[in-house]
């Protein structure tokens, strides 16, 4: 089995694609190693000691080093999770109850009377943005719109990555002003 190696826009996270599918429907982030209990891979990458973060999208896993960690000396300790993983046709997540499961409840910030808006702005990020973030390793969530300000979250490779901010105000904010006009700002929480 190979599993490819991409480097994405943020320095501490690389991108390892298995070759075969991770997730078959949305993604999920791992910022912490109480969180990645749910799933046997993600917990075995934690446990490398040198990792801060984990992200399952559809094709690929990202993996986010810790600071001061080199990935010269991570990535073949990665890759050999993964291979062990993959290879070994182990589950993504532990079958149980329902307690291991994180659910984003958090309401989004959106007024009844954006709702035309509101469908623009998200049929702008699932078709527009979200592929393209995906590429980098990450993913993007929408989290409401307010008074002509769009907040989004950043998940994966995007989250922490120096380059997010120009990625947010040059990318993303001018592509939904331009399509969207009641759009004035995109903000990350």
């Amino acid at each position: 089995m190979l599993i490819e190696t991409e480097t994405t826009p943020n320095p501490s996270t690389l991108k390892f694609l298995p070759g075969r599918p991770v997730m078959t429907g949305g993604t999920r982030d791992f910022a912490n190693p109480e969180e990645a209990e749910a799933s046997p891979l993600a917990e075995a990458l934690f446990d490398l000691g040198d990792v801060e973060g984990v992200f399952f999208g559809s094709d690929f896993v990202s993996v986010t080093a810790a600071p001061g960690a080199e990935w010269r000396d991570l990535k073949p300790d990665v890759l050999s999770v993964l291979l062990d993983h993959f290879s070994g046709d182990m589950p993504l997540f532990r079958p149980g109850s329902a307690a291991a499961i994180a659910i984003d409840d958090e309401p989004p910030l959106d007024a009844p009377e954006d709702a035309d808006i509101v469908s623009q702005i998200k049929e702008l990020i699932d078709t527009r943005v979200r592929p393209a973030v995906a590429n980098d390793g990450g993913d993007i969530i929408y989290r409401g719109f307010q008074q002509g300000t769009v907040f989004l979250k950043m998940q994966g490779a995007c989250s922490g990555c120096p380059s997010s901010t120009a990625t947010l105000k040059q990318g993303i904010e001018q592509l939904l002003k331009y399509y969207v006009p009641e759009v004035t700002e995109v903000r990350a929480i």
